[in-house]
């Protein structure tokens, strides 16, 4: 892969990707972070791919206005906790303030993003270990672990020894989503696949899982937009 900028207000980084099986051109736009990639024949060019970038630059550009806008974890932020709006306050200790409904952060933190992100991957442990617990004693099966990760392309998995792992960023879903999730991924205990006994098996375990599979398909890609790293210190400029 390589990278290139394709010159505008402002640059838009592109990635370009050969593959052996492309037989054209094609650019995608992530609704994640934005990474615009061109996927292109092992036969083309850099120079043509360019082109071709150039030709759709309106596309590209507007499918990267469509993206939502990206919302740092910082104080004066409201994040979604558990699907429930809450602003990110200043206090005097770090909690999640339910009674309040609000997020405080001590005065003595020295970043509030990672502060809040803990906070927040604590509770979704706390979750998803309840709603794990109870979907594993409904089906009678095991797990052995389960991990916590900030993951991109999926909420879940569940290896073929038992070990379940979830996306820490389900707990700014609505609860029945995390839950749908948690029966979802305990239900490959049983069925390693996603054939129609496995289906069976979810709607045994969440009946009308449907609601919350449509929710993840049109809202999950939103709960990335929130940013949960230290915001950049800037340098001394000129004077």
């Amino acid at each position: 892969m390589n990278d290139y900028l394709l010159p505008g207000d402002p640059p838009v980084r592109l990635v370009l990707r050969r593959s052996a099986r492309a037989r054209r051109y094609s650019l995608r736009v992530s609704r994640l972070d934005g990474q615009v990639t061109l996927s292109m024949p092992r036969s083309a060019s850099p120079a043509q791919a360019l082109a071709f970038a150039r030709e759709q630059e309106s596309w590209i550009r507007r499918r990267l206005s469509e993206r939502p806008a990206q919302v740092l974890a910082d104080i004066g932020a409201i994040l979604p906790v558990g699907g429930v709006d809450m602003p990110v306050i200043e206090a005097a200790r770090t909690r999640l303030n339910f009674a309040a409904g609000r997020i405080e952060v001590s005065d003595r933190a020295a970043c509030a993003p990672p502060a809040v992100a803990g906070l927040l991957r604590g509770l979704a442990r706390e979750r998803l270990v309840v709603a794990a617990d109870r979907f594993s004693a409904d089906l009678g099966r095991g797990y052995v672990r389960i991990t916590l990760r900030d993951t991109r392309s999926r909420w879940g998995s569940c290896s073929s020894q038992g070990a379940l792992m979830f996306s820490w960023r389900l707990i700014l879903a609505p609860p029945r989503v995390l839950d749908y999730v948690a029966a979802h991924e305990v239900a490959h205990l049983a069925e390693m696949n996603h054939g129609p006994r496995f289906w069976e098996t979810v709607e045994r375990l969440w009946p009308g899982y449907r609601r919350e599979r449509a929710w993840l398909r049109s809202h999950g890609p939103g709960l990335h937009r929130y940013r949960f790293d230290a915001p950049p210190i800037d340098g001394p400029g000129e004077p």
